[in-house]
C-alpha cells in the first residue's frame, strides 16, 4: 500500500491523526496533514484505510498492493 495526501484538499479536521497517528500528523501552524509513513506496515493498513474513508475532504488516497 502507498498512501498519498493532497495538502491542498486537507481541511485540518485531524481524523486521520486520531485513527492512525503513526502514519499521519498535522502541521502546528495550520493543522494540514503531514504524511509520516507513505508505505505503512501490514498491521497499520486497516487504520489507514479507515482514516482515508473518514477524511471529510477526501485528501487521502491509497494505492493498494495488487496481491
Amino acid at each position: 500500500m502507498k498512501v498519498h495526501v493532497d495538502e491542498a484538499k486537507c481541511c485540518g479536521a485531524g481524523q486521520c491523526v486520531l485513527i492512525a497517528p503513526e502514519v499521519f500528523d498535522q502541521r502546528d501552524e495550520d493543522g494540514i496533514v503531514v504524511l509520516l509513513t507513505p508505505e505503512p506496515a501490514e498491521d497499520q493498513r486497516s487504520d489507514v484505510r479507515e482514516a482515508a474513508a473518514v477524511c471529510p475532504a477526501a485528501a487521502i488516497t491509497l494505492d493498494e498492493d495488487p496481491s
